[in-house]
């Protein structure tokens, strides 16, 4: 403990801490385990940048970690030349504690090196933040935000110049500039005053929204079905305190949806999050404010965004008049089957194009995708792959991208951004729902339709929370078991592949071994005999370790029973 013990007495005696973080250490002196799991280690930075629990320490986020990264992101573009450096860096951020002051912060110490800083005004999504990498050909961007996570989380996440999240030798060049810093408190930052005459910083707001409201109007698939029933349609939009607010809310109107009725209580920018234990819109709960107006509103669809906007929650109107929440699954093939039927209709389907999906999410938008003669392709989890391989075949013209998912409510279907894009996904979701309108039909009713037609696909989702050092090994321990003894059957069912990504091997039921083609990770799929699968991973973002659970059977009731024998059978196999 003397190094971490050392830190930890750094840390108490700065000068510059402000009075909240030194009341923050002074309330952890004498507690070791906390003291430890605080100053164990630096916050991890990764492909996705990094993200943590607010508060006092090298191992949470607050302006001093943070500056760390901004500059390691500032020497990085440095690097890169004077060319990068001209192109300069977008920053924005969403609606969390700190978190328009952790984009100043990043502002000021990137601009400092001579590097072109563009700032968003207000709040912004991380889909746009995306967008407008690419619309003012910068060759970075950042965004302030740790998505779904609780209100004591922030986070810093950073993008290529293809306007996607950076490839893993891009962040290991910044990791690399960040272990050269000695001393984070020594880290310099510019004056914002002097930023702003040189014109080193532009702060920049509605150009990017009016060019990407323009980009978004060019989904339409089915102007016909918006125009006869988009103004009769009741929508019901909750930004749940966050940044979706001002682009879903216009873009649903451009596209010609006049009845869009806000959750008022969720429409203020709160960091707190008041209304909601979790702003998850994958969460039940997070949809109850909504739901209540719905009904009194006589709403079609429910929409939910979490704080920065790139995650999409649906609620569709059933039968008996309540609201189903539709998964991430079920949502994903539904406007994939939707958006390939449509450029069928409307002879746009292209020969080369492609769906594609993480490694984790349900088959069931590959059976959707293929009656249509599309192929899926899948990727490792985290929509950063999806944006390579979108940037790949644009590059080649091998493929033409058509739609691109992940179970975890995240969805693309234009590719001026490069992120999974909420806002997207909502206004497309109102179409969908428009045309099956003016069918006779509700989108929980197509949902049905497509189960009969191509089985019923159930898919489920266990997290094992393991918090600090000591939740760290718990994970690798588990990885470990999992990849050395791995099941010879699951709920009585053979497994017939073992797909080991770290080792980048499929190792098949009669022992032979074959290279995966995908980027090593730290991930284990096994595939069974029925086709039903289960994949173990450590999050990437959270203290976690997710196991996915999917299967396919001919009635809901079969697959309910099966998916349920898969996940007592796992779980009591990883009790901690």
């Amino acid at each position: 403990m003397s190094v971490i013990t050392d830190t930890f007495t750094r840390w108490s005696l700065e000068d510059s801490l402000t009075d909240e973080l030194k009341k923050d250490l002074e309330s952890i002196t004498g507690n070791e385990k906390e003291i430890e799991d605080r100053f164990y280690q630096y916050l991890s930075f990764g492909t996705g940048g990094m993200r943590g629990l607010l508060g006092a320490g090298t191992n949470r986020m607050n302006v001093y970690t943070m500056r760390r990264v901004a500059e390691g992101l500032g020497l990085h573009i440095k690097a890169a030349g004077e060319d990068a450096m001209r192109r300069g860096v977008v920053i924005a951020y969403d609606t969390r504690h700190y978190s328009r002051e952790f984009a100043l912060e990043t502002a000021k110490t990137v601009g400092k090196y001579g590097i072109r800083v563009f700032l968003f005004k207000e709040s912004r999504p991380t889909p746009e933040l995306s967008f407008a990498v690419r619309h003012l050909n910068a060759y970075a961007g950042v965004v302030i935000t740790a998505s779904h996570n609780p209100a004591q989380y922030n986070g810093f996440k950073v993008y290529g110049e293809d306007g996607g999240q950076l490839p893993p030798d891009a962040a290991d060049g910044i990791v690399r500039h960040m272990n050269d810093i000695e001393d984070l408190f020594l880290i310099q930052t510019a004056d914002k005053e002097e930023l702003l005459r040189s014109e080193e910083l532009t702060y920049i707001l509605e150009e990017i929204d009016d060019a990407y409201q323009e980009c978004l109007l060019t989904l339409r698939e089915d102007p016909d079905a918006i125009e006869a029933y988009g103004q009769d349609m009741s929508i019901v939009y909750t930004p749940l305190h966050g940044s979706g607010l001002v682009p879903v809310v216009e873009g649903l109107r451009n596209f010609g949806f006049s009845h869009v009725n806000v959750v008022s209580e969720q429409a203020v920018q709160d960091s707190s999050f008041p209304t909601v234990a979790y702003p998850n819109p994958e969460e039940r709960e997070a949809f109850e404010l909504a739901m209540k107006l719905g009904k009194e509103k006589d709403a079609d669809l429910l929409l939910a965004t979490d704080p920065d906007a790139d995650r999409l929650g649906v609620a569709v109107k059933t039968k008996d008049g309540d609201y189903e929440l539709l998964t991430g699954n079920q949502l994903g093939a539904l406007l994939l089957h939707y958006l390939l039927m449509q450029k069928k209709r409307n002879g746009t389907l292209p020969e080369n194009g492609v769906a594609m999906k993480t490694i984790v999410t349900s088959e069931f938008g590959r059976a959707a995708a293929a009656k249509f003669g599309i192929p899926t392709i899948d990727t490792l989890t985290g929509f950063k792959f999806i944006s390579e391989k979108i940037e790949e075949f644009e590059a080649s013209g091998e493929c033409e991208f058509l739609f691109g998912y992940e179970e975890s409510y995240g969805y693309l279907i234009g590719t001026f951004a490069r992120d999974k894009d909420a806002v997207q996904a909502a206004i497309m979701t109102a179409e969908m729902a428009a045309y099956y309108k003016s069918i006779g039909k509700s989108l929980y009713e197509a949902l049905m339709d497509l189960y009969d037609e191509l089985g019923h696909y159930r898919e489920a989702l266990e997290s094992i929370t393991l918090t600090g050092k000591d939740g760290q090994e718990q994970i690798a321990e588990i990885m470990k078991e999992f990849r050395n003894d791995p099941p010879s059957s699951i709920a009585g069912i053979a497994v017939t592949v073992i797909e080991d990504y770290k080792a980048g091997t499929m190792r098949l039921v009669d022992g032979a071994s074959e290279n995966l083609t995908l980027p090593k990770a730290d991930v284990v799929k096994y595939i069974l005999e029925d086709g039903s699968w289960v994949c173990i991973r450590p999050s990437g973002t959270e203290p976690k370790c997710k196991i996915y659970f999917g299967v396919r059977k001919d009635s809901a009731d079969e697959a309910e029973v099966a998916l349920n024998a898969l996940v007592e059978d796992i779980m009591d196999r990883v009790r901690v």
